[in-house]
């Protein structure tokens, strides 16, 4: 079982990870050039609403996403119900979100939110269809096709996006990504998966699985509101430049770090899943996964804040400049990021459903006290806060998902300390090279970034890190062959 869940892991990740790499890239480049045509302050529009979308989006699959992959036995009952259930979510959700439409405006003094809003709400509809194949493409862990769909539409929808933008559509050009990215997931999912629903219904099948899913539900709507309440705080108090800059700084930290983390994640809750019962497989396979990510997190996260102003000034021009202090105080955010969210995953698989709801709890009042402490200082006070919450949150949510399986929090950081060293060591050899005098910021980025990337590797291979040495071996026996 052991080397079968081991080969059919690495084959889904590869998968995984070729197409986020491939997204994160399309985004990556539709976004800088949107951020060359468009002004922060139409960014922040868009995140004046994105706690709303979230909120709604959150609430499509009742939970019952994790609930069907972490179910053993799943039924054709099972399936139909939920992707039926989906359907009339996605509507009722798009009604309410056109019904608040005009409060959300006047809530923000911006008129342009009204039809912005209701716009937006189409991609509850739209999305609702294609949920379930989502679902069961990840419980057959079959990314294969994820991908080939991901890269597809994160290709359509970027072009789209931009030739808006070009044309002089501002805001709606970002709206108009929005739709169509979900649009072309939802009808290639559609035309390459052969998963059709058939007319069954079973109200008993959803009680089933609401005791695990309604508080996974639960767990994620806290995690949608309290994670973007920082969006309506700053939208309320704050100017939409303001909160342009804020989204920006956010969104380019996490699309290289998240990404990688969402996606790991994204295939261990399966894993985790079907060896639910196997204490120390499970301990073993925690150690790996956690050590495997923090080795690429770390350093990405540490060398990103050392970057960052060349970076911004290159990519994104002088005009979001303002973005770099917050790219810089949120990369101390993601830094743990990972570890929180393995550990979270765990929770799942355990079917701990009501520890992982208790901890969110937790967390959201903690995020609640860092607002009203910290909001009359400013938004880099808020991320500092931010930052210390992390910690919190991490230790408490390691501390007791590590204690289900015999995998200490102090035995998760003698593990995890190697690497943050080694990380560490590498961001001040890039900060010592930003130092020096260089003819422009283009050449700045190059020199910084080369030298980064040789000595944490040179670090790695030297101290041989296990995580590094394992991934190094892999990749000499692939060239042997």
């Amino acid at each position: 079982m052991a080397n079968y869940l081991r080969t059919k892991t690495i084959r889904a990740l590869s998968w995984s990870f070729f197409g986020n790499i491939w997204g994160c890239g399309v985004r990556f480049v539709t976004g800088i050039v949107l951020a060359r045509l468009l002004f922060p302050e139409q960014y922040g529009l868009i995140g004046m609403l994105t706690i709303f979308i979230a909120v709604a989006q959150s609430s499509i699959d009742g939970g019952f996403y994790s609930a069907l992959i972490q179910k053993r036995e799943v039924t054709p009952a099972d399936i139909c119900s939920v992707f039926y259930f989906n359907i009339v979510i996605g509507v009722v959700a798009a009604g309410l979100l056109c019904l608040i439409a005009p409060w959300v405006a006047t809530f923000y003094k911006q008129p342009i939110l009204k039809p912005l809003m209701r716009v937006l709400s189409l991609t509850m509809v739209i999305g609702s269809f294609g949920n379930i194949h989502y679902i069961l493409l990840t419980k057959q862990m079959n990314f294969k096709l994820q991908t080939k769909v991901g890269m597809l539409a994160s290709v359509l929808s970027g072009i789209i996006g931009v030739a808006f933008a070009t044309a002089g559509f501002g805001v709606w050009s970002l709206a108009i990504q929005q739709i169509s990215s979900v649009f072309f997931n939802t009808v290639l999912i559609w035309f390459w998966n052969a998963w059709r629903p058939t007319w069954i219904f079973s109200l008993k099948s959803l009680r089933d699985m609401f005791g695990f899913g309604s508080r996974l539900l639960a767990s994620a709507l806290l995690i949608q509101i309290f994670g973007n309440i920082y969006l309506l705080v700053i939208g309320k108090l704050f100017s939409a430049t303001d909160l342009g800059l804020y989204t920006r700084a956010k969104n380019l930290e996490e699309l290289p770090s998240r990404f990688f983390s969402w996606n790991v994640g994204l295939v261990t809750f399966p894993v985790f899943s079907v060896v639910q019962h196997d204490l120390a497989l499970l301990k073993r396979g925690l150690k790996k996964v956690l050590t495997f990510l923090v080795l690429v997190n770390f350093p990405l996260v540490i060398g990103l804040a050392i970057i960052a102003r060349p970076l911004v000034l290159v990519l994104l021009t002088e005009k979001w400049a303002g973005c770099i202090p917050y790219l810089q105080l949120f990369c101390g955010v993601e830094l743990l990021f990972p570890v929180l969210l393995i550990n979270q995953n765990l929770l799942q698989a355990l079917g701990r459903s009501n520890l992982f709801l208790r901890l969110e709890f937790i967390n959201k009042g903690l995020l609640v006290i860092n607002i009203a402490i910290t909001w009359q200082w400013g938004i880099s006070a808020m991320i500092c806060g931010m930052i210390v919450l992390s910690i919190i949150s991490c230790y408490l949510t390691s501390y007791y998902s590590g204690g289900l399986i015999g995998y200490p929090i102090w035995e998760q950081l003698r593990d995890l300390l190697p690497y943050l060293f080694m990380a560490v060591l590498m961001g001040l050899s890039v900060f010592a090279a930003g130092l020096v005098q260089f003819p422009n910021y283009w050449v700045m980025l190059l020199v910084q970034i080369t030298i980064g990337i040789v000595i944490y590797i040179s670090l790695c291979r030297l101290f041989r890190l296990s995580a590094f040495m394992e991934i190094w071996q892999e990749a000499r026996n692939k060239i042997s062959i």
